[in-house]
């Protein structure tokens, strides 16, 4: 089974309710998750993959609290080889820079060399009323893969 390390990047709670229920599931199949509201680069092992689930603020911006581990990864760049990953962007299609967080978060993780798992989910907030219920569904179609 895998070790995962879950990053969130929230402002009002939805990111983190989508996070707890994919960790509470993927537990329950026998992996072990740990998620991180605040996290620092130094705390994420590239032995563990790493499960990105954020929000998007203001014009496309990463959500305060992700802040630091992104600036991190773009000052530092770190040589990212063997890390995998998965991401969800959540965001809402009537602003301008829709998703722009989990958008450039991933063009980054894949500049640095970490290899994607999968295509990124993007959760529509005009569209799903649930979004852990898409980001579950999501994640029953590749979780066989970790």
């Amino acid at each position: 089974m895998a070790e995962i390390d879950i990053l969130v990047g929230t402002v009002y709670g939805s990111a983190m309710l989508v996070a707890e229920t994919l960790s509470d599931h993927l537990q329950a199949n026998g992996h072990v998750c740990q998620i991180f509201d605040d996290a620092a680069l130094t705390d994420i092992d590239a032995s563990r993959f790493l499960l990105i689930v954020t929000a998007t603020t203001g014009q496309g911006d990463i959500p305060p609290n992700l802040q630091p581990f992104a600036s991190a990864l773009a000052d530092r760049a770190p040589y990212m080889k063997g890390w995998r990953y998965a991401l969800i962007a959540m965001g809402d299609s009537s602003y301008e820079h829709f998703c722009g967080a989990g958008r450039t978060l991933d063009a980054l993780l894949q500049e640095l060399a970490a290899e994607p798992l999968v295509v990124h989910l993007e959760i529509d907030a005009t569209v799903e009323d649930e979004p852990e219920v898409a980001a579950l569904a999501w994640l029953k179609t590749w979780e066989n893969r970790l």
